[in-house]
């Protein structure tokens, strides 16, 4: 007699779950994404805080004067391992438009760790007018977005060159390898040098783009650690269970045998 409740082969099944999906193995038009180790990837997988932070910096200093990340408030900084009273001097860094007043007007106030983080441009055709049209889109989800999740990020980030010989580049556009097309309007954000860690981390090109990467597959599911202790306690309770019912058959049908 067959049991429609098969606890082994749900604990098998949500091992596979649990895992951080493996980056594909190829990017637009067929070039190959860079092999790039993840502290979160696997069923055991956690975010490495001090990646975090430093990630947090890079979009703070570099990538937050183009993109927005209108889904992370302020407060959600705790989780990178930043105090309270940290965060509230984050939030006051920025102004933040609220309102309407006794007046109905709207004004700006200094930001609260409630607060969303603050969008660079006020709408979109701001945003565009800025770019000669292109918009820097919102990074909240980037992670999740694109075929190749946070190796993907780290590709672009990583993959200026200048153009082969036999390639037109339209007006404006960079190229990249890995994006579609190759030629994309962002200018290469991130360099050498380009923030001064705080930790005192040798802030190469590398480091930057696998840290920013890593703040935003945080930014993008921020539950992932809790997810997967959730996962594996209850494989703990399935594995229990197994034994349980294994020794209640044999108790059972040990007379018949």
């Amino acid at each position: 007699m067959h049991s429609l409740f098969k606890p082994a082969a749900l604990a098998a099944a949500l091992i596979a779950s649990l895992a951080v999906a493996p980056a594909p193995s190829r990017a637009a038009e067929g070039t190959a994404l860079p092999e790039v180790h993840w502290s979160f990837d696997g069923v055991f997988g956690s975010f490495d805080r001090a990646a975090l932070q430093r990630g947090f910096q890079v979009f703070k200093e570099v990538c937050s004067t183009c993109h927005s990340l209108s889904l992370v408030n302020f407060r959600n900084l705790t989780e990178l391992g930043y105090s309270e009273d940290e965060v509230k001097a984050f939030a006051a860094g920025y102004n933040v438009t609220d309102g309407p007043n006794d007046e109905g007007e709207m004004f700006e106030r200094p930001a609260l760790p409630s607060d969303a983080w603050p969008a660079p441009y006020p709408n979109e055709k701001a945003a565009r007018a800025a770019f000669g049209g292109a918009y820097p889109p919102d990074l909240s989800l980037m992670a999740k977005a694109r075929v190749g999740g946070p190796s993907y990020i780290y590709a672009i980030l990583t993959g200026y060159h200048e153009p082969p010989a036999d390639m037109t580049m339209n007006a404006g556009m960079n190229y990249n390898l890995y994006f579609p097309g190759h030629q994309i309007a962002m200018p290469q954000p991130l360099t050498d040098g380009s923030v001064e860690y705080q930790d005192g981390t040798v802030a190469s090109l590398d480091q930057q783009a696998h840290d920013v990467a890593t703040f935003l597959m945080w930014a993008a599911e921020p539950k992932l650690e809790a997810r997967k202790q959730t996962g594996i306690n209850v494989m703990l309770f399935l594995v229990v269970l197994t034994g349980l019912l294994f020794a209640a058959k044999r108790k059972v049908w040990a007379a018949l045998h």
